[in-house]
């Protein structure tokens, strides 16, 4: 079976910012054909739940309140690149619009939920190294 990485709060863990989680549909048919590896950067970066919303404003993850937060974002997912590695992983479904999982949209940095083109610290890493990033909302593309 291939294995898939997939963000950790797609599939119920309750790790997002908030301490909440955000179930995919389709889960069950994913669960089919694939191995699921389930993965969060901002954990794996040391990161606590909860934690304050977090944005990339000018090239660096910062939280509401000013706080820079780039190298644990970044050290989770170089994290996250050894486990792909371990498990030779082609593809991840991550969570839209995150700092570290969103891949083509994430938010603009100004915490008004404008969303600009762009990637999370996760997405970009994995992409760089010809991992398949896609959206939780395009999961269909590997049913």
């Amino acid at each position: 079976m291939v294995n898939i990485l997939v963000s950790a709060c797609l599939l119920g863990v309750n790790c997002r910012y908030d301490g909440s989680s955000t179930l995919i549909k389709n889960l069950d048919l994913l669960m089919e054909r694939y191995h699921l590896i389930p993965i969060c950067p901002e954990i794996l970066g040391g990161l606590t739940i909860p934690r304050q919303p977090a944005e990339i404003v000018a090239g660096r993850v910062i939280y509401r309140s000013g706080e820079d937060v780039t190298e644990p974002f970044q050290r989770g997912a170089y994290e996250v690149l050894k486990l792909a590695k371990l498990y030779a992983c082609k593809h991840a479904i991550l969570k839209e619009r995150s700092p570290s999982c969103g891949h083509d949209e994430i938010y603009d940095g100004t915490f008004s939920h404008t969303i600009v083109e762009g990637n999370g610290v996760l997405a970009e890493l994995l992409a760089s190294e010809g991992i398949t990033v896609l959206g939780e909302s395009q999961i269909e593309n590997l049913l």
